[in-house]
């Protein structure tokens, strides 16, 4: 079992940081970079509010980076990560992309579903609040 906990260790410190790089530039980007990633919704038919989308997506991409990271609500923050992947496969998909593009919000999201499913492991601030 220790071997499998050092798994997740990794998977999660592996993607958290990716996803804080990822969303850093979002987040810090201010008001036009929020209002560019929330427009972005607007093929579901969602054209409100678009600066508070773009804010929510780059905060679950930063924020949700550094708790996985930590292995801190992992199952929260994984479900919240992977819905934020469903949301960027579908993105993809609508815009006609190939699978080598999209290949990759379906990857994450089966990771996501996994560490949903799994949690964070015994390396992680979850297991200190159970």
């Amino acid at each position: 079992m220790h071997n499998v906990n050092l798994g997740l260790l990794i998977i999660r410190v592996g993607l958290g940081f990716i996803f804080m790089v990822h969303g850093y530039p979002k987040l810090v980007g201010g008001i036009s970079s929020w209002q560019w990633l929330g427009s972005q919704m607007g093929f579901l038919g969602i054209h409100f509010l678009p600066i508070m989308w773009g804010l929510i997506a780059a905060c679950v991409e930063f924020f949700g980076g550094a708790l996985l990271a930590l292995g801190f609500g992992t199952r929260f923050i994984s479900l919240l990560l992977a819905f934020q992947m469903f949301i960027a496969l579908l993105y993809h998909l609508n815009k006609g992309d190939s699978f080598a593009v999209y290949s990759h919000p379906i990857a994450l999201l089966v990771v996501f579903v996994g560490l949903v499913i799994t949690g964070a492991g015994r390396f992680s601030f979850d297991m200190y609040f159970k």
